[in-house]
């Protein structure tokens, strides 16, 4: 038997059919095209489902369930999805749109929870109970896995990682507050005080780097810091201090097996890694060092949502 899993995004939408073992055996992807109607997206997904199985020969009586992994509140109960900015979601019954067209056990969940449970059963998280996985992205994602189940809070809006204050009436965030952890360890908060960097330092290696502010992505401060820039270091430590800040908050907070983080920046590594566990060592709050939270980097990439996504059928209430 198999199962489909839909990462669905702002930008695509991604379908893979997977075995029981984890592996996605067949996948597509086609472009979310918003703004537009719920059904109309849903029919998308009902399309690129039946080419997934199409070009994989494989009929729908094999498929045990379909999960859908969506921005936004997603009410995993009802399968209502009852806020999404991103998809112009509201009170959306995305359960019921898909069994219109396909009669099969349709679960939904927010898309970082789905990523998260996804490297729990197949990645970097494989083997632990108690994972967080923060993803540095546009925003800042976070997805908590607690005794091996998806931890939302009563109301569904729980792991909202990124909007935890690390500077109290700081730099504004998206969300309306000030000072949010997003607004600091994002890969938009790390362009930005590269930017900012550039401004200040017009003989900087940077302004070599990225050719134009225009040009500034998630690896140009860190390009410069290997050039030996001064400026670019100056953007990576500080960056760096602010995600160890805000890591660090979350391991105090929940003293999870492993601390996963994912997304572009942590192509960076060692870089990335053997300073934030010299801060997360420097100021977590554990009485053990034997039984202290691992931080590690997320194996998966774009296929933990789908995978995720698939198996939700297996922690269904």
């Amino acid at each position: 038997m198999y199962n489909i899993g839909i990462d669905l995004g702002g930008t695509n939408i991604k379908v893979g059919l997977v075995n029981e073992n984890y592996e996605i055996i067949q996948k597509a992807s086609v472009p979310t095209d918003l703004p537009r109607p719920a059904e109309a997206i849903c029919k998308s997904i009902v399309d690129t489902v039946w080419k997934v199985l199409n070009e994989a020969k494989v009929t729908i009586g094999e498929v045990k369930s379909i999960g859908i992994g969506t921005p936004g509140v997603a009410n995993r109960n009802s399968g209502t999805v009852l806020y999404s900015c991103n998809l112009g979601f509201k009170n959306t019954d995305l359960r019921a749109l898909i069994k219109k067209y396909l009669d099969k056990p349709v679960f939904v969940e927010n898309d970082a929870n789905a990523a998260a449970f996804g490297e729990v059963l197949a990645g970097a998280g494989k083997g632990f109970k108690d994972v967080i996985v923060v993803t540095l992205g546009t925003g800042v994602g976070g997805g908590i896995i607690i005794d091996g189940k998806i931890y939302t809070g009563f109301n569904f809006c729980g792991a909202e990682l990124g909007h935890t204050v690390i500077e109290f009436n700081g730099r504004q965030c998206s969300c309306g507050r000030k000072g949010c952890f997003e607004a600091y360890s994002s890969a938009t908060a790390l362009i930005n005080m590269t930017k900012e960097a550039m401004d200040a330092h017009k003989d900087s290696k940077m302004w070599e780097i990225a050719g134009s502010l225009d040009g500034v992505d998630g690896k140009t401060a860190f390009d410069g810091m290997r050039a030996n820039d001064p400026a670019a270091k100056e953007v990576v430590d500080m960056y760096i201090e602010y995600l160890g800040c805000g890591l660090t908050n979350i391991i105090n907070t929940f003293q999870p097996e492993v601390l996963l983080i994912g997304g572009g920046i942590c192509k960076e590594g060692k870089n990335l890694t053997e300073p934030l566990n010299e801060i997360i060592k420097r100021d977590s709050y554990c009485i053990d060092a034997e039984r202290t939270t691992k931080l590690d980097i997320c194996k998966l990439g774009n296929d933990a949502g789908i995978i995720g996504a698939a198996f939700l059928y297996t922690i269904a209430e």
